[in-house]
């Protein structure tokens, strides 16, 4: 019998900037230092462990902003996106050692080999999707050899070939940081199985997530790797003290968007299967199950499905994703410094008391 994993929580470091009103200029908050400095320490307060930078042409860079974030912080690991063909293996190797020895072992990665076409050949990147999900299988192999062989590495490969490579220093984590992965992919779930640790869901109804979980765990069985591999829900939350307040937000975060910007989030990410998916929940109506709402995914590409609700709603849909064998929620509210606060103040306490075995303590 295996023992059932910790349950972790992970909040977002939105730095393209904050809102509470989709489309409405005078709802946008710019993002700033002091911004990700309330947003870090709220986050810290209420509980959370983790903290997910996001990458995207909007975005201000993550690697810079998750060293100052994780300086700048007392406990929170940073989430951080490694995407294929960007960075040099070695030198990325390189780059998350040293990051994982100066901040006490703060660093995970976030696997994404990227959500829209558009965005990576603007940037440079000139494989396609499929490509792309080779070269990742190809860099974590190298960062893995990297980390765990003692001397020099050989690898010969399609995309990379090193010969006698060597990296300084080490992991300080053993054997070394976490891999993260929410794509939705036949492909993306071939490197989940292989070398993920966490394969993020972006919300789906409950038996889709539970058909979704057999499956890449027989995939990952096929590397030896089934009580290895875990799970977990990336979500939006609306939770206020009654049901009819979050209803009456989460309304109108979305509101006042635009027709155009509708359609950008639409185009843009066509295709993206995670993307597709969410779109094709959107379609069945605004919720999916029980407080579980698609309204931001007309505004928002990634993770648009919400728990709306009052805190025991919310807790409740959290938990059923937990029994379902979920153990890793990466979550982001509006605005994020504050809904960050209501969790840890009224859904946290709830969950504890639950699961309290599985838990840190408060």
């Amino acid at each position: 019998m295996v023992e059932p994993k910790r349950l972790e929580f992970g909040w977002f470091l939105p730095t393209a900037g904050d809102t509470t009103a989709y489309g409405l200029a005078s709802a946008q908050i710019p993002p700033s230092l002091e911004l990700f400095d309330k947003i870090v320490g709220a986050a810290e307060a209420a509980g959370f462990e983790y903290m997910l930078v996001p990458v995207q042409t909007a975005c201000w860079e993550a690697w810079i902003s998750s060293a100052m974030m994780v300086a700048r912080s007392k406990s929170m690991r940073m989430l951080v996106a490694a995407r294929p063909s960007y960075i040099n293996p070695v030198l990325l190797a390189k780059m998350i050692t040293a990051f994982d020895q100066l901040s006490g072992g703060r660093i995970c990665i976030n696997l994404i080999a990227g959500q829209s076409e558009a965005e990576n050949a603007s940037e440079g990147i000139k494989w396609g999707k499929e490509e792309r999900y080779e070269i990742m299988d190809e860099e974590v192999s190298i960062l893995k050899a990297l980390w765990t062989t003692k001397g020099p590495v050989n690898f010969d490969g399609k995309f990379y070939q090193l010969k006698g490579a060597q990296i300084r220093p080490y992991p300080l984590q053993r054997p070394h940081p976490r891999f993260y992965l929410g794509g939705g992919s036949k492909q993306a779930w071939e490197i989940s199985a292989k070398h993920s640790d966490v394969h993020l869901f972006w919300g789906d109804t409950y038996e889709r997530i539970r058909a979704n979980m057999a499956e890449i765990k027989s995939m990952a069985a096929r590397h030896g790797r089934e009580n290895e591999i875990g799970f977990g829900m990336r979500l939006q939350v609306v939770c206020r003290e009654t049901e009819k307040e979050a209803w009456d937000f989460a309304h109108g975060l979305v509101e006042h968007a635009s027709e155009a910007q509708k359609a950008f989030v639409k185009e843009r990410f066509a295709t993206s299967e995670a993307n597709r998916r969410v779109r094709e929940l959107a379609a069945i109506g605004e919720t999916i199950e029980p407080h579980l709402w698609t309204g931001i995914t007309q505004v928002r590409p990634g993770a648009g499905i919400a728990i709306v609700g009052n805190p025991d709603q919310c807790a409740d849909t959290l938990q059923k994703f937990i029994d379902l064998g979920c153990h890793s929620f990466c979550l982001s509210g509006y605005l994020h410094d504050e809904e960050a606060e209501r969790f840890g103040k009224w859904i946290m306490p709830i969950l504890r008391e639950r699961n309290p075995e599985r838990m840190l303590a408060a």
